[in-house]
């Protein structure tokens, strides 16, 4: 097979376009940011250790008593992606509040072992003895609200506080240890797309509460795991259950999603305007080595510059599809297994320890399995570099680096979840970077500048770790964060592809790649 064609950046023209198309859209971006939190009033303090935030509809006013709504994230989750139901039911009238416990979002102490019940138990109940104390909060109206991890915490909460009016599940994941009756007045919602155990769980919650108090189990069609706190239905739910509600309005689950939304769009298309400031137009191509006329082509696909005195790197031939594929397959498995007793596991970052240790082995293993296979070339010397010196492509990778963090940590944190990294996380980041960075390293050497490449390798890569989870090899919690991880891969490879237009080193996608998988992985797993 012959290297790859030559691909011309983007006219000068079009890449000013883009840049204005991305200034537009992330201005129309913030605006439904800022929008989304009209008429509320949002404090945020920290309480024992524990960050809060508390949201009303208007200033606290202390001569009106108003419900009072705990609102309890899941594992992996944080304070921030519960807003959306945090505004909605103070938009109905309610103080919302908002926690992150110990070892997710703001909160820098650790979770422990497993969900540590003790913990949550203790963070729930600093949060709750918070809000009763605020001066227009009536404490005879408590609610809880939780998902998943937070809704066992809620549940088992109210079964033993009795004082609790009324308590609402989302996503509850067993209901073993709930005692028949208690809680009351408990409302059971599941997405209709969850995965079966979730479904169990509420038909038995309900089952043992049916002849005291309520136990109504609400179905959330078309929704799974986290999506089913943004279903409209789910929100108009949770509103109803409120003890006493003063307003009415419907809820706006998507709001900051959608302004996040425009953020990602604006950070995506304005990559191009961005690698043609930093990286100019493609470097001339030399004289082919043996022939008239046509480009010199370096290994891997990259086209050699005629330098002054440079000797013209020879053409290798490219990895056949069949053994990238058997190449793909055999290294990512091999990690997958040996990922679970690597040093990475005792990482006190969960489910995050076995990926950075899985995405680790199979970089390595890709990168010297690849000189084995038929058709393999080595590493080769980038010749291309041309006009640019060193130290223009070294200010061009610490640029792209640091927007590709921006691009997937601002719109994250705005509109999803807390993508800031606190205590560990901070010596964790590097670890889980450079795991990210030789795991894409491998990809970037295997693909040899070919898109389709990069795309089966990542996908191989995705299904293996999918089947890990299901097997048992990898935590079982890695099945709900797949999808995330499967779009930053996906993401990878677009802009990779962008790229590639400019002809840079090698290395340079592998390091923007790295940046947009590994920040969300160690800044929103938890720490245990």
């Amino acid at each position: 097979m012959s290297a790859v064609p030559p691909r011309h950046p983007p006219s000068t023209r079009i890449a000013v376009l883009l840049a204005v198309l991305a200034a537009v859209t992330a201005a129309l971006g913030a605006t439904v940011l800022v929008r989304a939190d009209a008429g509320l009033t949002v404090r945020q303090i920290t309480v024992d250790g524990v960050p809060m935030t508390e949201v009303r509809a208007g200033p606290p006013n202390p001569d009106v008593r108003r419900p009072g709504v705990v609102i309890a994230h899941g594992f992996a989750g944080s304070a921030r992606l519960m807003r959306p139901i945090a505004d909605t039911v103070a938009r109905r009238g309610a103080v919302a509040l908002v926690f992150d416990f110990a070892g997710h979002g703001a909160n820098p102490a650790r979770l422990g072992t497993g969900t540590s019940p003790p913990t949550l138990a203790a963070d729930l109940d600093i949060a709750v003895g918070h809000l009763r104390t605020q001066p227009d909060v009536d404490p005879t109206q408590i609610m809880l609200v939780g998902h998943s991890m937070g809704a066992g915490a809620v549940t088992r909460y109210a079964a033993g506080h009795p004082e609790i009016a009324r308590t609402v599940a989302i996503s509850l994941p067993e209901a073993g240890e709930l005692p028949p009756g208690r809680p009351s007045d408990l409302l059971l919602i599941v997405g209709g797309a969850e995965f079966p155990g979730f479904r169990r769980a509420a038909d038995d919650a309900a089952r043992r509460g049916a002849t005291v108090g309520r136990r109504p189990a609400v179905v959330v069609p078309g929704v799974e795991h986290t999506s089913v706190l943004f279903a409209p239905r789910t929100h108009e739910e949770i509103a109803r259950w409120l003890p006493s509600v003063d307003r009415d309005g419907p809820p706006r689950p998507f709001a900051r999603l959608t302004g996040a939304a425009l953020l990602l769009v604006a950070f995506a298309v304005g990559l191009v305007p961005l690698a043609a400031l930093l990286l100019g137009r493609r470097p001339a191509v030399a004289p082919a080595v043996g022939g008239r006329g046509a480009p010199a082509h370096a290994p891997g696909g990259r086209y050699a510059v005629a330098l002054p005195g440079a000797e013209r790197v020879p053409v290798g031939p490219a990895l056949r599809g069949w053994a990238l594929l058997g190449l793909a397959v055999v290294a990512s498995g091999l990690a997958a297994a040996a990922a679970v007793v690597l040093p990475t596991n005792r990482l006190p970052l969960a489910v995050g320890g076995y990926v950075s240790g899985f995405l680790l082995l199979t970089g390595i293993l890709t990168i010297g399995g690849q000189r084995w296979l038929p058709g393999g070339t080595r590493m080769p010397v980038d010749a291309e570099i041309g006009r640019r010196t060193p130290a223009r492509i070294a200010v061009a990778a610490v640029a792209l680096a640091a927007y590709a963090i921006l691009a997937v940590a601002l719109p994250i944190h705005l509109g999803l979840t807390s993508a800031r990294p606190v205590g560990a996380r901070w010596w964790l980041l590097p670890l889980v970077l450079g795991a990210c960075l030789l795991f894409l390293l491998g990809v970037e050497q295997v693909a040899a500048g070919r898109t389709w490449r990069r795309a089966l390798v990542v996908a191989v890569t995705v299904v293996v770790l999918s089947t890990a989870a299901v097997v048992g090899l990898a935590p079982g919690f890695v099945l709900l964060v797949v999808p995330l991880f499967a779009v930053l891969l996906g993401w990878h490879v677009l802009w990779a592809a962008v790229l590639d237009r400019y002809a840079p080193p090698r290395w340079l996608p592998a390091i923007v790649g790295a940046a947009l998988l590994g920040w969300p992985i160690a800044a929103t797993l938890p720490l245990t």
